[in-house]
């Protein structure tokens, strides 16, 4: 702690290290755009060290009271930068200050106890303009008075410009400034640029080279290995990481209780209670053979089958135009759905031809218990008989299985399974290989492994990591991931972490755009909606069709289309731009990733299969219905500018309570964008900006559909004048396949 440690010299006393609070209160900016201020934040650095604090939107007058803790000496210089923060472009520098510790600490008697300090912000093109004030508030460091004067003689320059000095002649690392006067680091070995000040590698890690000239880092402590370069931010992630998988065992218990409709064993239920195919053609019998295939007799002409004569060929025939399903009647008639304009027909869209000259009329309806018994049908077609083992350790479960899945043909993989953890030998009736499917889904999120990433800094669900390409192996591993995927579904088992709803889209081979940026990035979604609705060349937004990327430290640009950093974006042509950058921030160079996931998909379950589910339908698919508990709901539901007693509350949570989990899981998406809740329940629901409960707001007239916007976990009700009216509205936006009135 500061005040203590030895005299022995001038030196010991000047390196004398100490932890400094600094609080950045508040800055008062200059007014340069008249239509829409910064997204300041400020950036803290000393000694190598860099902390940041979050960023206040839209304004000039930005207040933090945000603590950063730094390590300092009493001759260290802090430097404050203060950015805005760029969603569609790198971020820009509004101004920077510099205090120096060693003539701060003698102006207030050596102690820094709740020092408020206002610092005069300069411009970095122009030192002499003062473009703001930035207050900040010191704390926690006392120094002996005579340690800081018998070093002054001796001390002749800062160790921040001994540091600066040392990074610039390391002959690994180069210090350089951009065009913009920001500070970024070469890395002459790996051949990267980082913003990011190297740092020496965490305690216990080690750099090493392969015999392939590959560079590897070993953790001692842990005796592990990974291609990424650790830093103390990762190695904290890694730690929070393994936390989560010591707590796994009693989110097990609640993962259990999830449950989807036909989960049961599908093969002992088929004969007894429903067949999507409707009765076998006159004469025709099914039949299971010793090793439990089924196969079909054909009693008129005395021969035997594989395949079912109702679908024969089916699979094979051209497929079916993007929204149709095939169903088929009581009577083996098939029939065709239209889920874009919510029709039914006889007529085969492919073909123009018709079952029925002159029909019965059939009910269009939206039903997930349906498709589910169909998809489960098709699987049983594919499925092999006898069972295939699975043997993984638990303390190595990713390569264990990774080793075994990919050991293993696709056709094996659609045998039944038999897991087996050494040292726990029972027989496995589902159970085990259940709680493998549990246990692995979460190993994918490793850190180490670079693979997933969450979809945002508070949205739990799944994407791919652009960065994954630092492990050589990457591909062979999101092959292994996407046979993983499949044989969950496959075999009807439940993951534990899903993916985003532009990730589910991509899997069911529907295009994705704009709309799906505001579940997975509602900063970068409202920005792009912003230029949308404004004129950018009256506000003077200078845009090109290009964007920048950071990458582990790594700054790249990307060209939207050829040449498309020299291309203005106009009001002309911002439509294009908006399709253009919303693509790209949907598929962030994960191309090659997304194939091998595909790859692996595709070996074990056709996409196919899946072309009658929807986005949402097919995460409940995936990762299961919880029975939702409606008091928890309602416990942690907030509302605005309604009450508790309101008439459209009471109404609201009346129609909860009278529809199935189904719809509830269903409304539950509509409004949050996930059917799944944490083990917390609602009370531990998040937002775009952390902790966010269930909202419900009065917006809008009595005509108006409800909107929800779920980076806010908020419905938008209408006043409707009754219980019939509410129930129609709400029935109609949370059947929609593709999730009517979503913001």
């Amino acid at each position: 702690m500061a005040g203590s440690g030895s005299r022995s010299g001038p030196a010991s006393g000047l390196s004398m290290k100490s932890q400094l609070q600094i609080t950045v209160i508040s800055a008062k900016l200059k007014e340069k755009n008249k239509w829409f201020g910064p997204s300041p934040y400020v950036e803290v650095s000393v000694d190598g060290q860099s902390k940041k604090t979050e960023k206040c939107n839209n304004t000039n007058s930005p207040k933090w009271k945000q603590h950063l803790t730094v390590i300092v000496t009493p001759v260290s210089k802090l430097n404050f930068r203060v950015w805005s923060h760029q969603t569609l472009k790198s971020d820009v520098l509004l101004g920077s200050a510099a205090l120096d510790i060693h003539e701060t600490l003698k102006s207030n008697s050596m102690k820094l106890e709740q020092v408020v300090v206002t610092l005069h912000l300069v411009s970095d093109r122009e030192p002499a303009e003062v473009v703001g004030d930035l207050s900040v508030c010191l704390d926690g460091m006392q120094v002996d008075p005579e340690l800081l004067t018998n070093g002054e003689a001796s001390s002749t320059r800062s160790p921040t410009q001994s540091e600066s000095s040392r990074v610039r002649s390391d002959t690994r690392w180069e210090q350089r400034v951009d065009q913009h006067g920001r500070v970024y680091y070469v890395d002459h070995v790996e051949k990267r640029t980082t913003w990011d000040r190297p740092e020496p590698l965490p305690p216990s890690w080690e750099r090493r080279v392969d015999n392939m000239g590959r560079i590897y880092y070993v953790d001692h402590f842990t005796r592990t290995t990974t291609w990424q370069r650790p830093t103390l931010e990762s190695v904290r992630n890694y730690e929070q990481w393994q936390l989560q998988r010591s707590q796994l065992q009693g989110a097990m218990q609640q993962f259990n209780q999830r449950f989807i409709y036909g989960n049961q064993d599908f093969s002992s239920t088929q004969n007894k209670e429903f067949d999507p195919l409707g009765p076998l053609p006159h004469g025709w019998e099914k039949r299971t053979d010793s090793n439990g295939r089924v196969y079909f007799v054909n009693h008129n002409t005395r021969i035997t089958q594989w395949e079912d004569p109702r679908s024969q060929g089916q699979l094979n025939e051209k497929p079916l135009p993007e929204g149709w399903e095939m169903r088929f009647t009581v009577d083996g008639i098939p029939y065709f759905v239209d889920h874009n304009r919510r029709t039914t027909t006889y007529i085969d869209p492919r073909t123009g031809k018709s079952a029925l000259d002159n029909g019965p009329q059939i009910a269009y309806v939206r039903d997930f218990k349906a498709k589910v018994h169909y998809f489960r049908f098709w699987c049983q077609q594919l499925a092999m008989p006898q069972h295939i083992k699975i043997t993984v350790s638990r303390k190595t479960l990713f390569e264990d299985s990774f080793q075994q899945i990919m050991s293993f043909s696709p056709q094996d993989l659609r045998r039944r399974l038999w897991v087996i953890f050494p040292g726990e030998e029972g027989l496995d009736y589902g159970g085990v290989a259940r709680e493998w499917f549990f246990l692995l889904s979460h190993e994918v999120l490793n850190p180490m492994y670079c693979l997933f990433e969450y979809a945002g800094k508070d949205n739990y669900c799944l994407q791919i990591n652009p960065a994954s390409y630092i492990n050589p192996d990457h591909l062979k591993y999101f092959r292994f991931i996407g046979r993983f995927i499949a044989m969950a579904l496959f075999h009807g088992k439940f993951i534990d972490t899903g993916f985003s709803l532009p990730f589910y889209k991509r899997i069911l081979n529907k295009a994705v755009g704009l709309k799906d940026l505001e579940s997975v990035d509602p900063e970068f979604y409202n920005s792009l909606i912003w230029v949308k609705e404004n004129d950018i060349e009256e506000c003077g937004l200078e845009m090109f069709f290009s964007v920048d990327k950071e990458i582990l430290g790594e700054i790249k640009s990307h060209d939207l289309k050829p040449n498309g950093s020299n291309i203005l974006v106009t009001e002309e042509n911002k439509e294009d731009y908006i399709r253009l950058v919303a693509e790209w921030r949907l598929s962030r160079g994960v191309e090659e990733q997304t194939q091998a996931f595909f790859e692996g998909f595709n070996e074990i379950l056709p996409q196919q299969y899946l072309q009658y589910f929807d986005a949402k339908e097919l995460e409940v698919l995936l990762c299961g219905m919880q029975e939702i508990d409606l008091n928890d709901w309602q416990r942690h539901t907030i509302y605005r500018h309604y009450t508790r007693t309101s008439r459209q509350i009471v109404w609201f949570w009346q129609f909860v309570k009278e529809i199935d989990n189904e719809k509830r899981m269903r409304l539950l998406q509509f409004v949050t964008g996930t059917c799944r809740l944490p083990v917390g329940g609602f009370a531990d629901l998040m937002g775009s900006n952390g902790p966010q409960k269930f909202c419900i707001e009065k917006v809008g007239k009595e005509n108006w559909l409800p909107r929800s916007h779920t980076c806010f976990n908020r419905l938008d009700l209408p006043p409707y004048k009754n219980y019939e009216q509410l129930k129609e509205k709400l029935l109609f936006a949370i059947e929609e396949t593709e999730g009517f009135g979503q913001e």
